[in-house]
């Protein structure tokens, strides 16, 4: 992106628009005027926008077939990662390894989150990027603070995370604690 010189602006939390209003209908209009009027790519980031309204512009369901903002938008979701595969579990451990190239942590060390601590962080982020985020952040921000310098299970029980994965996470936790599932990828695992 650098290199083409490419202006990206990011605009976060659009799912908390109301679309189907007229504040909503105002804001997609700003929006693709600013999309027509500047040299720069829109990244347009929420949760269910389309549920929203946003690529419907808020116009009712007949009405869909006019609206702009569907067919300026290339939509790109982001489901949770799986484990039910091998090429989930393959996909689940490049993020982590990509993951532990960015802490800073003074005990950190290779395979900390890929190897030790990859079905844990499975069960307590149900396989959602922004409850692993939030899980590693704040266990990093902990580790510095008791010194301790490295994530591990004991002190990460002690990290809470959003309400949504800490309601999911029991029943996975006892699938992977069990063995009856994995978030390792063959030739990763563990005997034991």
């Amino acid at each position: 992106m650098l290199s083409c010189e490419v202006r990206l602006l990011i605009l976060d939390d659009l799912h908390f628009l109301k679309w189907h209003r007229t504040s909503g209908i105002e804001v997609s209009n700003h929006l693709k005027w600013i999309a027509n009027e500047f040299p720069v790519t829109l990244l347009k980031v929420g949760v269910g926008l389309a549920d929203k309204g946003l690529f419907s512009e808020g116009e009712t369901p007949g009405e869909t077939v006019l609206a702009q903002t569907a067919r300026r938008t290339t939509r790109l979701d982001m489901p949770p990662f799986t484990i039910d595969t091998e090429a989930g579990r393959r996909h689940w451990r490049q993020l982590l390894l990509a993951l532990e190239q960015r802490i800073l942590l003074a005990d950190s060390f290779p395979g900390m989150l890929a190897d030790d601590l990859s079905d844990y962080l499975f069960a307590r982020s149900t396989g959602h990027i922004g409850s692993l985020m939030t899980l590693v952040n704040r266990g990093c921000q902990r580790a510095q603070r008791t010194g301790t310098e490295r994530l591990t299970p004991d002190l990460l029980d002690h990290v809470k995370n959003d309400a949504a994965a800490e309601q999911a996470r029991q029943e996975l936790a006892y699938a992977l604690q069990s063995g009856k599932a994995t978030s390792r990828p063959r030739g990763t695992r563990t005997a034991g």
